[in-house]
């Protein structure tokens, strides 16, 4: 199994930025492709950002696009996203998942507990 801990939230006005971690620990040879997630009250949980395992290959939400940046360090078995200009309507529960190899094209098998990010206007 792979257990996968977030941290970095926090409060922040808006034009603001943070930088989200995540620790990967367990079976994280396992670990393909990631990324992150957002749930905002009331809504979906909806896709932000992914990387590929060598980190060539990186895909944005057009809503993130330009100001959000996402990386890894295989060595290190962490996720990082920098949020920068942030607006209120990126206040949200922002998750952190992983695929492992072999597993289903597009399916996240690990998750993340989640941390919370508030934009005030």
């Amino acid at each position: 199994q792979v257990q996968l801990a977030e941290s970095g939230g926090g409060l922040v006005q808006a034009g603001g930025s943070l930088r989200l971690s995540c620790a990967a620990s367990g079976r994280t040879f396992s670990i393909n492709a990631m990324g992150w997630f957002r749930q905002a009250p009331g809504k979906e949980r909806e896709f932000v950002a992914a990387i590929s395992w060598g980190g060539s290959r990186t895909d944005y939400a057009d809503s993130v696009k330009g100001r959000f940046t996402i990386s890894r360090d295989n060595a290190k078995n962490m996720l990082y996203l920098q949020m920068n200009s942030l607006k209120p309507e990126d206040t949200a529960v922002y998750y952190c998942a992983a695929q492992k190899f072999g597993g289903t094209a597009g399916f996240y098998d690990y998750w993340g507990q989640g941390t919370q990010v508030t934009v005030s206007s």
